[in-house]
């Protein structure tokens, strides 16, 4: 099926992954979804975060990765994306910076196959979970500093990942900004994702007003911690246009913007802030 478009409706197609070690196995796997949401008519297509590995051994981790111009997992999306002729959106993928540390970058790719937007990963998974779990993400990577936007033909997209999810103010922004769409490729742990997956995707949804998207990762991968999966496409409303399982594979939705304006105009809130003072209220007396 070829992708159809026009500057209101297209079809928007997430890889949901289960990433590994090995970088040529993940490429392969990546390939071979990203060219089936492509043969579904999928004009944008975004893969989730970590895509091209997932790897707990620092050195380990250092020694598979690159600088972006040197990375032959970039280069290949941008070939992949110029032969199917769609917008493709790599979740993320750990490239090396000039500090010394990584960055946990997501890329926007063009039909013609150019990047066309950046954006490293802000907020670092720093966090001790129940049952013995602990991520320290801001021992390998550099947070990013800078809020982004990507040009889509049908509107501007806010890019964030993962943990991002978590801080409204920086999808508020984006949304005030001019995003209509808000990315999130993740990898949410399996205990914090079933906690909180759905109800972070669809309340970001509904405080912007914007469509989101949501590649996910998902299973038991190859260091051995589980991820949650269950990709998500949420309408402006905050209504699950598409869900994924835990199993790698493609989950799609036509996306409409007649939604968008129809949730904009019926609760404007994006254009109801209201600046306030913060202050602390006296004691009365004789209370406490």
């Amino acid at each position: 099926m070829m992708a159809v478009t026009d500057n209101n409706r297209f079809r928007a197609a997430l890889v949901q992954m289960r990433t590994g070690r090995h970088v040529e196995a993940n490429l392969a796997t990546a390939t071979e979804l990203i060219r089936q949401a492509a043969a579904d008519g999928a004009s944008y297509v975004q893969t989730p975060e970590v895509t091209t590995i997932m790897e707990l051994d620092r050195d380990r981790l250092f020694a598979e990765c690159r600088s972006e111009d040197e990375d032959p997992a970039i280069a290949h999306f941008r070939t992949l994306a110029r032969e199917l002729a769609i917008w493709l959106h790599i979740g993320s993928v750990a490239v090396k910076v000039p500090d010394g540390m990584l960055a946990n970058r997501s890329l926007v790719i063009s039909p013609q196959g150019q990047i066309v937007a950046r954006y490293d990963k802000i907020h670092m998974f720093d966090v001790d979970l129940p049952g013995g779990e602990s991520y320290k993400e801001s021992r390998n990577y550099r947070p990013g500093r800078q809020a982004v936007l990507a040009p889509l033909p049908w509107g501007p997209l806010g890019l964030t990942i993962c943990y991002d999810l978590r801080f409204p103010n920086l999808h508020r922004a984006l949304a005030k900004s001019g995003a209509k769409f808000i990315a999130v490729p993740a990898a949410f742990t399996r205990v914090t994702g079933e906690a909180h997956w759905h109800v972070l995707v669809q309340a970001r949804a509904i405080e912007t007003q914007c469509f989101m998207f949501a590649a996910a990762q998902g299973g038991r991968h190859e260091h051995g911690r589980e991820t949650f999966g269950h990709s998500l496409i949420v309408s402006p409303w905050g209504e699950i246009l598409a869900e994924g399982g835990t199993e790698p594979g493609v989950v799609a939705a036509d996306i409409d913007l007649e939604r968008l304006a129809e949730a904009r105009a019926r609760v404007p809130s994006l254009t109801h802030d209201r600046y306030f003072d913060f202050g602390i209220a006296e004691t009365p007396p004789g209370a406490g």
